[in-house]
């Protein structure tokens, strides 16, 4: 893992007080899930989903991915969906590599495919693609619905073995904005310190 990065998470996990006891317990069924997979050796597929599969939903993907490397937690894929296609949006693509990320396009169309670097050899796939893309699991997954459109307009989600409603307020808001920086990472680091809490609650 990239030093930046595995710095970000020390001083993360410092911060778990921040997480209200509410929330904690939604994340804990999350938590319990990743458990129960783990303890029975199958496969932990997580598929966090938004609306237009550009900001928060990628995110998810990527921050989960280093909260299960950060506390060792072996045999977990992570992916992204919406209920549409768009693009990976390039404001959150720099909250990432201002934490530290390397993020590399593949190609040059209008929704590229990009290489989201954790560590040298360790990277995420993101694009923005339908929560029921081919390139996601069909069944025995976890769905996270990482905004409340999503949550919403999304009844049915095939396939997936829980559903876990952890919205975000969208850093969309201030794409127009000054703070759009600012706000962009907060939510990066809010997602971050949400996928350590879980992971940090896995006995292996």
């Amino acid at each position: 893992m990239f030093e930046p990065i595995q710095k970000r998470c020390e001083t993360l996990i410092q911060n778990f007080q921040e997480i209200s006891a509410e929330r904690k317990l939604l994340l804990e069924k999350l938590s319990a899930y990743i458990q129960n997979k783990l303890d029975n050796q199958s496969p932990i597929h997580l598929n966090y989903i938004c609306t237009h599969n550009s900001r928060r939903s990628h995110l998810g993907q990527v921050w989960a991915k280093v909260a299960a490397t950060y506390y060792g937690v072996e045999n977990v894929f992570t992916y992204s969906g919406g209920t549409e296609a768009t693009a990976f949006n390039p404001n959150a693509i720099e909250a990432l590599t201002t934490a530290g990320f390397k993020v590399e396009p593949t190609n040059t169309t209008t929704n590229p495919v990009y290489h989201v670097y954790s560590g040298k050899n360790d990277f995420s796939i993101c694009f923005s693609k339908k929560f029921n893309d081919e390139a996601n699991p069909k069944e025995n997954f976890a769905a996270i619905m990482t905004c409340s459109d999503a949550d919403e307009n999304c009844p049915f989600v095939s396939g997936c073995e829980i559903r876990i409603g952890s919205t975000y307020n969208d850093p969309k808001a201030y794409d127009n904005s000054p703070l759009r920086s600012e706000k962009y990472a907060e939510r990066s680091n809010q997602i971050a310190l949400e996928c350590l809490y879980v992971f940090s609650k896995i006995k292996i």
